[in-house]
């Protein structure tokens, strides 16, 4: 056990020492990238979670390719603000909902704290029903033991954190790389049409009334407000930055990471849907379940399509679920300045999960929670637009005009 903890710990302390020589100059190309790479591919989980399946899944099946453009703009706009997050935390040192309880009144912060904890709940919904779900269905066990597994697994896989950053960071790209594999199975099985999902993904049309709830779903399933809290804080320790040269090279290597990381979760969310297109399609249409999903799947794909399925369902569940919660410590220490401990944050996201996913249908209350995380995304939106354009706050880093102008036109289409 002992040199277990001990092989934890120096896998931490050989990347630190890995990014300080590549700050240095000495390590180049892709060995000095590596060990930057880690925050935005945790924050890219929000960007492939159960919420994403569900209403990606129902675009897909009820509208074909034509809510594609949705999820592409979504995605490119998540890259932007994921992008600001970072620099905020590399830049100053504190996380956004720091940086909001020092800048903002007290009743703006404790509005933002609660909308926040009520965003963190609705998130948890999505991310643990999913879970539960594909294990319910993948290994034919009721819910309720789908929801138990999922949060004991979500529990071991936290105290990686104990041995530092790196170990968590490892298990969760790991999890990313099951969901992408799952999809690129998924599209070598069903192969869209390129042509038709091309066009639709830049030609913006919203074919009736009930596409736009899921419109707003889609971009709340994608661009999340508890990744915005998390990334920021997930780089402010990571590598300080001892001078403005060391923070220029940082946000370098940050924003290639975000592109790549993000780009990659937009990739896989363009492949859900098409893939929701050209399967469900043959056989129904409208699919709002992600159990009948998975049972059309069989007969239209086989056995073996469907299975990759659930795997990458309960990939995306169990990993969502890890970064929900260390998102919900990174909120409630920013805004209100105390932490509790781990398992007690997962017990109290847990609750609300087990209750719906046992009392309602599962995949309808997953799409809800994503709606209700639209409603709430505008507040840290508007926070980090305006942090980010404060001199005061970010020096010499301060955003240029052009990107805040484009930050600031997202916000206010998104709200």
């Amino acid at each position: 056990m002992e040199k277990t903890a001990a092989l934890i710990a120096g896998t931490t302390l050989q990347c630190e020492l890995a990014a300080r020589a590549a700050l240095d100059g000495r390590r180049k190309g892709l060995r000095a990238f590596l060990p930057f790479a880690g925050p935005a591919i945790i924050a890219s989980v929000g960007y492939m979670d159960p919420g994403n399946f569900a209403t990606n899944i129902e675009a897909g099946s009820t509208y074909g390719y034509q809510l594609l453009w949705v999820v592409l703009i979504a995605n490119l706009a998540a890259m932007l603000f994921q992008a600001m997050s970072a620099k905020l935390g590399i830049v100053t040192g504190r996380n956004l909902a720091e940086l909001c309880r020092e800048q903002f009144p007290r009743s703006v912060v404790v509005g933002m704290w609660i909308a926040s904890e009520i965003a963190a709940m609705a998130t948890d919904v999505a991310e643990f029903l999913g879970g539960a779900l594909g294990i319910s269905l993948l290994f034919h066990v009721s819910l309720l033991c789908g929801l138990s597994v999922t949060g004991m697994v979500t529990f071991a896989i936290l105290q990686l954190d104990k041995g530092g950053f790196r170990p968590l960071e490892l298990a969760i790209a790991a999890l990313v790389g099951v969901i992408g594999l799952s999809y690129l199975c998924e599209l070598v099985v069903a192969p869209p049409d390129w042509g038709a999902a091309l066009l639709h993904a830049v030609v913006p049309q919203l074919p009736s009334g009930s596409a736009i709830t899921l419109t707003v779903g889609i971009i709340g399933a994608t661009i999340m407000p508890h990744t915005l809290y998390l990334h920021s804080g997930l780089t402010q320790n990571r590598t300080p930055a001892r001078d403005d040269r060391e923070r220029s090279g940082l946000l370098r290597f940050s924003n290639r990471e975000v592109v790549v990381a993000l780009g990659f979760a937009g990739l896989v969310n363009l492949a859900m849907v098409m893939m929701a297109a050209c399967a469900f399609s043959r056989s129904t249409t409208g699919i709002a379940d992600i159990g009948v999903a998975y049972r059309t799947l069989v007969p239209a794909l086989g056995a073996g399509a469907a299975g990759v399925f659930l795997v990458a369902l309960i990939a995306s569940g169990i990993s969502s679920s890890v970064v929900g919660t260390m998102a919900g410590q990174v909120i409630m220490q920013g805004f209100v300045g105390f932490r509790i401990p781990v398992w007690l944050r997962r017990l109290v996201t847990m609750v609300p999960a087990f209750v719906i996913g046992l009392s309602f249908n599962a995949t309808r209350a997953m799409i809800l929670s994503q709606v209700v995380l639209s409603l709430v995304l505008p507040l840290p939106l508007v926070a980090l637009v305006v942090l980010s354009s404060r001199k005061s706050v970010m020096g010499d880093f301060v955003t240029r005009k052009g990107t805040a102008v484009a930050a600031l036109a997202a916000t206010v289409l998104i709200a």
